[in-house]
C-alpha cells in the first residue's frame, strides 16, 4: 500500500521527500493544503508542478479514514464514527462550549489497559493507530462542523492509551503544533494518560503540551480495581513522577481527571486527600 502523507510531519516530510529528490520547501505547501485548506487531491495543489501532483497521485495517499456514522447530542456534542482501511473503527468527539471547540481523539483500536468503568477496555486490543490516521480524525471531523466554527483545542483522551502509542502521538502532535499545518498553541494540547510513568517525561521532553492524568481514586486499595494500572505504578510512584518533571511547574501545571463514583470515590476524606 502506498504510504500516507499525513504519516509524515512537515519536518519528517520534508526528509522523506530529500529521497525522491525534491526540496524541502514542497513539504510545506504540501502541508498548507492539507491542513490548512482542506485540500486532499494532489491534482488540486495549484501551486506544485504538474509532475509533482502527477507523482503524489499516483505514489501516494491522503486520507486515512473514513465517516462510517455522524450522531449529535442536544448540548450540540457530535460523535464521529470512523472506519480505518481495514475496517478497524475509532470513535472522536466534538464537545463545543462557548470559547471553543475541543475535539476528543482516540490514539488506539480498542485498549489494553482495561479500566473498570471505561467501555473502550471491554473491547480489548486491536492495535496502535497510525499518525495518519489519528490526524485525519480532525481531518474528518472540521468537515462536519457548522460553517464558521472551528476546532479550537485537542484532547488525547478518545479509545486507547496514549502513551502506549507514544512515537505515533508525537508526531501527530508535530503535525498540530506546526506553523504549515494546524499551527495550533502548545497549549491548546493535552495528552491525557491513566498513569504509564515510565513514558511520561519522554512525552513532555519531546512535545510541549499540557499532561493530564487520570486519576479517579486516592487510595491505591481503591485505584487497583478502578485503574489496574495503578498495581505497577501505584500512586505514591505516579505523584512522585509527576513532581520532579522539570516540564511542570505552578505555571505549566499537570490536570487531573476525576470521575466521581457513588459509594466508592466520593466520600469527604477522598477529597481531602
Amino acid at each position: 500500500m502506498a504510504e500516507n502523507l499525513k504519516d509524515y510531519s512537515p519536518i519528517a516530510l520534508r526528509q522523506r521527500l530529500a529521497r525522491e529528490g525534491l526540496p524541502g520547501y514542497r513539504a510545506d505547501q504540501i502541508a498548507g493544503w492539507l491542513y490548512g485548506r482542506g485540500v486532499e487531491d494532489p491534482h488540486a495543489m495549484t501551486d506544485l508542478d504538474r509532475d509533482l501532483r502527477e507523482h503524489l497521485a499516483a505514489h501516494w495517499r491522503s486520507r486515512a479514514l473514513q465517516v462510517e456514522g455522524v450522531a449529535r447530542s442536544g448540548d450540540g456534542t457530535v460523535k464521529g464514527l470512523l472506519r480505518a482501511d481495514d475496517g478497524a473503527q475509532v470513535e472522536a468527539v466534538m464537545i463545543p462550549e462557548e470559547d471553543r471547540v475541543t475535539l476528543c481523539i482516540s490514539t488506539q483500536v480498542g485498549c489494553p489497559l482495561a479500566c473498570s468503568f471505561c467501555a473502550t477496555g471491554f473491547l480489548g486490543f486491536t492495535r496502535n493507530l497510525r499518525t495518519s490516521e489519528i490526524i485525519d480524525q480532525l481531518c474528518r471531523m472540521r468537515e462536519v462542523l457548522p460553517e464558521g466554527e472551528r476546532i479550537t483545542n485537542i484532547v488525547f483522551m478518545g479509545m486507547g492509551e496514549p502513551l502506549l502509542n507514544l512515537p505515533r502521538v508525537v508526531e501527530a502532535i508535530r503535525v498540530l503544533l506546526h506553523p504549515k499545518a494546524f499551527a495550533l498553541a502548545p497549549r491548546r494540547v493535552t495528552v491525557s494518560t491513566v498513569g504509564n510513568v515510565p513514558k511520561s517525561p519522554s512525552l513532555l521532553e519531546q512535545v510541549p503540551v499540557n499532561l493530564a492524568v487520570s486519576l479517579h481514586a486516592t487510595t491505591d486499595e481503591v485505584r487497583d480495581r478502578l485503574v489496574p494500572i495503578n498495581r505497577r505504578f501505584p500512586l505514591a510512584e505516579l505523584l512522585g513522577t509527576l513532581r520532579r518533571l522539570p516540564a511542570i511547574s505552578r505555571r505549566h501545571p499537570v490536570f487531573f481527571e476525576y470521575t466521581l463514583i457513588e459509594g466508592v470515590n466520593d466520600a469527604p476524606e477522598d477529597a481531602r486527600r
